[in-house]
This record gives structure tokens, sequence and C-alpha cells, in this order.
């Protein structure tokens, strides 16, 4: 028997192998995006498998399924949005929002650092000396705005 030394697959072939890439891809770096190029590749394939047509005709119809497709993903999760257990999960500065902190470098003309956790943040608010509780009340340019906390609380 003799071997092929080069494998020959007609076009649909490689658009349905590239559709299939591109959604590992998207199991691999998630963003809900490469699904929607897929799903492009994956209708020109089926569409070179049924009607054929050249490589440039190929192209048109994956950038036309690409645009459609993705303008309608797009629209789809904006009236169908993805409920979140912990909406605030990838907002680390919100969460801190309602925390008790340690001021660590005292609060003079509106900035000083305060303690959240283990780690240190840049504050702004009323002139505090270091060592006094605040709580966090906002967020603004990743500095937390703090309000002193009376010692009768």
């Amino acid at each position: 028997m003799e071997m092929m030394s080069q494998i020959e697959l007609d076009a649909h072939w490689w658009w349905l192998i590239f559709a299939v890439v591109l959604g590992i891809g998207e199991i691999i770096i998630p963003g809900v995006f490469l699904i929607w190029i897929a799903v492009a590749a994956a209708f020109t394939g089926v569409v070179t498998m049924l009607v054929g047509g050249p490589l440039a005709v190929q192209l048109v119809i994956f950038a036309l399924a690409s645009a459609g497709i993705t303008w309608f993903g797009r629209r789809w999760y904006l009236k169908n949005p993805v409920v979140s257990s912990d909406p605030l999960l990838n907002d680390r500065a919100a969460r801190i929002i309602g925390r008790t902190v340690t001021v660590v470098e005292a609060i003079v003309h509106g900035e000083g650092r305060v303690k959240v956790g283990d780690g240190v943040w840049p504050a702004s608010g009323p002139d505090l000396p270091e060592g006094a509780s605040a709580q966090v009340t906002g967020v603004r340019d990743g500095v937390l705005v703090v309000d002193p906390i009376s010692k009768a609380e």
C-alpha cells in the first residue's frame, strides 16, 4: 500500500476544522466571542459543501457571516444578560465598599493610605491620623473614598 505524501481535503472540510479549532479556543480562552466566529466558519463550510465556489467567495461569505452572527450574538446577550451569583466578582474595588479599614498612612489634605485585608490602598477623605478606623464609602479611579468611624459606634 502506497502512503500519501500530502493530505488533500475539500475546502468545506478546512472550514469545518477551522470552526472546531475556534470552538476549542473559546473553551480554553472564554470570552463569548470566538464562538460566533466558529459558527460563521461552520456556516461557511456548510455553504461551501452545498454550493462550492472559489476561495474569494468563501472568504466573503465568512466575513459577512462573522459580522452578522457576531452582531446577532451581541444583541442576544444584551437582551438576555447572564445572571451572576456574584456580580462584583471581577470588580475588586467595588467589593471593598462598606468594609472597615485602618489608616496606615495619615490622611492629610485628603490623601493617605489604608490597610484592607493584607494589602494597602491609596485613600481619600477627611484628615485622619494613623491607626484610625474608617469605612470605605466609594472608589474613585482606584482610590478608596473613606469616612471616619467614631468611637461611639
